[in-house]
């Protein structure tokens, strides 16, 4: 059964940085996309970044670019979202999800297996 879990999530000031976990279990990354997402209180879930380790292709949303990275660690079956420069409004709950194929996309259509989330507050 594919699964994932979400962690690294917290309060952190402007400004700050957080690293999050998506640790994945009964599948390996090869010819899947993993996806980070987001949803604020009251807002659409958004698609954040995106990762294709066969691809070696990664994506992010404009909003991130230059301070999020993605990354994946195969030996350990995680992939790691790096969020610096945090501002409030990144404040969601943060989501990863999985795609099978090596096709970049952050619509959260096209993946299944979602996480349960974790919380990132931002404090202004």
């Amino acid at each position: 059964e594919v699964q994932v879990v979400e962690s690294g999530g917290g309060l952190v000031q402007a400004g700050g940085s957080l690293r999050l976990s998506c640790a994945a279990s009964g599948f390996t990354f090869d010819g899947y996309v993993i996806g980070w997402f987001r949803q604020a209180p009251g807002k659409e879930r958004e698609g954040v970044s995106c990762i294709s380790s066969s691809a070696g292709t990664t994506y992010y949303v404009d909003s991130v670019k230059g301070r999020f990275t993605i990354s994946s660690d195969n030996a350990k079956n995680t992939v790691y979202l790096q969020m610096n420069r945090l501002k409030f409004e990144d404040t969601a709950v943060y989501y990863c999800a999985v795609r099978r194929g090596v096709v970049i996309t952050l619509d959260p259509r096209d993946f299944g297996s979602w996480g349960q989330g974790t919380q990132v507050t931002v404090s202004s």
